[in-house]
C-alpha cells in the first residue's frame, strides 16, 4: 500500500477514505434535516389547508345565515305589506258602509222633519201614527248604532284618551250631581249676568205630558227648564259658568250668520225647535252643517251620524274636540262661537 509501481501513496488514501466518510456523514446529517423540514412543511401546510377548510366552511355558514335572514326579512316585510293592504281595503269598506248608512239615515230624518213641518196641528190619529214612526226610526237607529260600534271598535276609531276624556268623565260627573237637591241644582243652573247674588229657581217634579215633539216656544222653554236645567245643560263642566258654545232657541239662519265670519272648526250648540233637544251648527270652510243632537232620553247623541251615547251635553262637546263626527267630513270641534248681543239669546231659558 503505496509500496508498489502505480499504488497511490497512504496520504493520499488516508485523504480519500476521510473525505468520504465526511460526505456520509453530511449525507446523513443533510437526510435527518430533510426529514425534519419535511416534518414542518407537511405539518405546516395541512394546518394551513385545515384552517382554509375551516374558513372557507365558516364563510359559507355566514353567506347561508345572512341569505337566511336577509330572506326571512323581504318575507317578513311581504306579509306586513299584505296584511298592511288588507286592512286598509277593510278599512275603506267600513267607511264606505258608515258613510251611506249615514247619508241614507239623513235622508230620512229630513223627510220626517220636513213632514213634519208641512203638517197642520196633528190630529189624535196622526199623532199616534207619528209615535209609531218614531219608534220605528229610533229602533232602526239602534241597529245603525249597534253596525257603527261594531266597525268602530275594529278600526279603533275611538282612543282610550277621548273616551276617558269624555264619555266616563261625563258619567262620574253626572254620578255626582245625581247626588245634590233639587234645590242645589237650581242655585247651579241660575247663573245669569247682572249685580248682585242670582235668586233661587225653582225646580218642580215633573208634572207636565211632554208632547212627541216641540208645538211652541212656550213648550220648548218648559222642556228646558223641567229636564235640562237639572242636568246643567249648557254649563261648563263643574262650574256654574254657561259655555260659550250654548245658545237659545235661534233659527238656522242666526246661527249661520254667527259663523260666518269665523274659520273652519268653529261650532254653536243651540236649542232646537223641531225635536226635544239641540242643533249643533258647524262652520266649513266653504258652507256649514248641522247635526241633530237626541236629547229625549236620559243621554244626549247625535241623530243619524256618529251615535255614542253621553251623559251631559258637555261631554257630547268635549267628545267631538278630539273625535270627528263623520267619517266623511272628518269635522273637529275647535272654536266656539259665543255670544254677540244682550241679552244673550238664551235668556228666557234662565229667568
Amino acid at each position: 500500500m503505496g509500496d508498489g509501481p502505480g499504488d497511490k501513496p497512504y496520504e493520499e488514501i488516508s485523504e480519500e477514505l476521510m473525505a468520504q466518510r465526511a460526505r456520509l456523514q453530511a449525507q446523513r446529517e443533510a437526510e435527518e434535516l430533510w426529514r425534519q423540514k419535511e416534518a414542518e412543511i407537511t405539518k405546516k401546510f395541512r394546518d394551513a389547508l385545515a384552517n382554509e377548510k375551516a374558513r372557507i366552511l365558516a364563510e359559507k355558514w355566514k353567506v347561508e345565515m345572512e341569505d337566511r335572514k336577509a330572506a326571512k326579512v323581504l318575507e317578513e316585510e311581504r306579509i306586513h305589506e299584505e296584511f298592511k293592504r288588507k286592512e286598509e281595503e277593510e278599512r275603506k269598506r267600513g267607511e264606505e258602509q258608515i258613510r251611506l248608512q249615514e247619508e241614507q239615515r239623513a235622508k230620512e230624518l229630513y223627510w220626517s222633519l220636513k213632514r213634519a213641518q208641512l203638517q197642520s196641528p196633528a190630529s189624535e190619529s196622526e199623532e199616534r201614527a207619528w209615535e209609531e214612526q218614531l219608534r220605528r226610526s229610533k229602533a232602526a237607529d239602534e241597529e245603525r248604532s249597534r253596525r257603527a260600534q261594531r266597525a268602530r271598535d275594529e278600526y279603533r276609531r275611538h282612543s282610550l284618551r277621548a273616551i276617558q276624556k269624555g264619555t266616563v268623565a261625563g258619567l262620574s260627573s253626572m254620578f255626582r250631581e245625581l247626588g245634590q237637591s233639587h234645590e242645589q241644582e237650581a242655585r247651579l243652573c241660575h247663573h245669569l249676568s247682572g249685580p248682585g247674588p242670582p235668586g233661587p229657581l225653582a225646580v218642580p217634579a215633573r208634572a207636565w205630558e211632554r208632547p212627541l215633539r216641540p208645538v211652541s216656544r212656550a213648550a220648548i222653554v218648559r222642556w228646558f227648564k223641567e229636564e235640562q236645567l237639572p242636568r246643567r245643560a249648557g254649563f261648563e263642566r263643574s262650574t256654574k259658568a254657561i259655555a260659550p258654545w250654548f245658545h237659545g232657541i235661534i233659527s238656522r239662519e242666526d246661527a249661520e250668520h254667527l259663523l260666518e265670519n269665523m274659520t273652519e272648526g268653529a261650532f254653536l250648540v243651540r236649542v232646537s225647535e223641531k225635536i226635544w233637544g239641540y242643533t249643533l251648527s258647524y262652520r266649513l270652510q266653504n258652507g256649514f252643517k248641522h247635526f241633530l243632537v237626541d236629547a229625549s232620553g236620559d243621554f244626549y247623541s247625535f241623530l243619524g251620524v256618529d251615535t255614542s251615547r253621553h251623559a251631559t251635553l258637555t261631554d257630547l262637546v268635549d267628545f267631538h274636540k278630539e273625535e270627528i263626527i263623520t267619517v266623511s267630513g272628518g269635522e273637529l270641534l275647535q272654536e266656539p262661537c259665543g255670544q254677540r248681543d244682550s241679552p244673550p239669546d238664551y235668556h228666557l231659558l234662565f229667568e
